[in-house]
This record gives structure tokens, sequence and C-alpha cells, in this order.
């Protein structure tokens, strides 16, 4: 059997294992998504999917992360509670305030009750002791890997726990956003152990998420009116008041600077969702688990430490399903 067959059955029977722990539904797969809502605008694409895929997904929890674009912490941890109520999930998902400042100056800090990004830490940990190394629990992170390093430096124990899915880095070449706004964070998660799977945008090149794009004319006819409707008007970030997360989805592309012809924006996270949902929406790898040094990937084949790495998505086939979700939860 191929090696991406056999990738890609083992990602599976990992997806399928994380959802056992629901005893309501044991085909749902248990996930903590980690966010910097308020950077762009495909997070907040990424979040409507993940709820609105409730037949999939069971979210424990929102965890957000303050990236330096969209404002303070608070910005961030308040476009993520917009999103939830657009799509009225307001009252059965838990949204926790995350880090603002980077791994370098939080760490030294954990054994105070009220550090920086303690509620997203410690609900992190909280929730990975309820798995185990042969029942992971999965943690979809979109934004920087703070939160995430953070709980790892404080519990140490729970590293063979957690299956984490990081959108992030343009790897193997330099630079990426998430990537830049605390790379030291993501070292220490590489060199921690834990089980790591990378979702890389690679900017301009077809192989990464950044291929996974919406044009603003194809949202404008398709996205007015989708998606359930919110139980109160919703006030978006740049004003003007939503009843659905479609009709946000339209604002958001509008005030956003669209690139190419036609003109358009990527869904990088969302892109990090579906395959999570469906493994066979890309190709996948295991490849030695390399290291950031100066802001270059340092490649080290000879490290018996492996992580997984993703690319090559079927774009159509996610933003179809993308689409098609949102139209049946009108």
């Amino acid at each position: 059997m191929k090696m991406k067959t056999i990738c890609i059955l083992f990602i599976s029977i990992l997806c399928l294992c994380a959802g056992c722990k629901q005893a309501e539904n044991p085909h749902k797969i248990d996930i903590i998504f980690d966010t910097d809502a308020n950077n762009e605008l495909d997070d907040q694409h990424a979040l409507a999917y993940l709820m609105l895929n409730d037949d999939v997904f069971n979210i424990l929890g929102i965890t957000t992360n303050a990236t330096r674009n969209g404002g303070d912490i608070g910005e961030h941890y308040k476009e993520a509670e917009r999103v939830i109520k657009l799509c009225n999930r307001e009252e059965s998902i838990k949204l926790l305030i995350g880090a603002e400042g980077s791994f370098g100056e939080i760490k030294d800090f954990l054994d105070l009750t009220d550090y920086d990004g303690h509620q997203s830490v410690d609900f992190i940990i909280e929730q990975a002791h309820k798995y185990s190394k042969e029942n992971k629990l999965p943690i979809l992170a979109v934004g920087k890997l703070t939160n995430i390093a953070l709980a790892l430096k404080k519990d140490p124990s729970i590293t063979d726990n957690i299956r984490l899915i990081w959108l992030g880095s343009n790897y193997p070449g330099p630079g990426e956003y998430n990537l830049e706004d605390d790379v030291p964070s993501m070292n220490y998660v590489l060199e921690s152990g834990i089980h790591f799977e990378l979702v890389p945008a690679r900017y301009n090149e077809p192989s990464g998420t950044d291929a996974v794009k919406a044009s603003l004319e194809e949202i404008q006819k398709i996205m007015p009116g989708l998606g359930p409707k919110a139980k109160a008007p919703v006030i978006g970030r740049h004003g003007e008041s939503f009843t659905n997360f479609g009709d946000y989805s339209v604002n958001l592309f509008s005030n956003a600077e669209c690139h190419g012809d036609p003109p358009s924006r990527a869904l990088f996270d969302m892109a990090a969702v579906a395959i999570v949902k469906n493994p066979e929406w890309a190709h996948t790898q295991t490849i030695p688990c390399p290291i950031m040094e100066n802001n270059i990937w340092i490649e080290r084949p000879d490290n018996p430490r492996k992580i997984f790495l993703w690319e090559n998505f079927d774009k159509d086939a996610i933003i179809s399903d993308f689409y098609s979700t949102l139209k049946n939860k009108q």
C-alpha cells in the first residue's frame, strides 16, 4: 500500500477515534478551535463552517489568541462571539480569552493564576486530560501557536493526548503570518513530541491552502441569506446589522482587499477545517520534523520524529462543501 494511502487511513482512524469520547454520538469529532478571529476573514468562515457541520464536529470550546492585526485579544474574542451568535451557537459553545502576548513573554509566569491567556491555556489542559495517547484530542489552531505551547509548557503530561492540526507557515519556504507572529511557540511545539499536522498556506502556490480561494463575485452571488437566522441582530466589525452569517460574509469580503482576476481571497483556515472533516480533500505525507532558525527552515532528514504535511487541496470540493453546508442550514 502506498505511503499516502496509509497516512490517509491513519488520520481517518484518528478522526473517528477522537469522536468516540462522545457517548451521545460516537461518530462526531471532538475538537477545540484556536483562532485569531479578528485578523482577516478566513477565521470567520472557518468558524461558521465548523459550527454548521454539527453532524460532524462536537466543538468542546473556542479558544482565542491575538496576532498583530485585528486589535487586542478583546477584539478577537468579540469577532468570534459575533460569528457564534450569527450561527445561533452562543448557548452551546464555550468561548475563552487566550494569549495576547507571545510565548517568550508569558512562559515564565505560568505559576500565576491570572497569567496572560490562562483561560484558554487552562481549558486546553483540562480537556486534554480527558483523552489519551490512543484517543487523542484534536486541536485545530489557525493563528499563532502561543496557547498550545503554553499548555504544553505548563503541563507536559498532556503532550501524547493531543492531535494538533496547525494552519501555518509556507513550509518549506520562509514567511507566513501565523508563523511570524510567534516563531518560538512553533519551535517549542515541534520539539515537544506532540502529534503535529502542518497545513501550509504557501502564498501564490497551487499546493497550499492559498489555492482555496473564493471570489468577491461568487460570494456576493451565493452567500446572501445563507445560514441559520440569528436570535437577535449582530453588529459586524465594520458596522451594519446582520441576522445570518451569509450576509456577514458578503460584508467581510466587500471590506477586504481582494487580489487576482477575478478579485478573490484565500480561505486558508476553512480549508484546514475541511481536511479534518474529510482527509481525502488533500494529500498528506510524513516528513522528518524540521525546525526554524533565523527564519529559515532547517531540514533534519535523520530526525526520528515525524510530522504530517498536508498539501494539494481539492479546492473545488472544499468550496462546494462550504456553500452546501451554509445552504443546508437556512
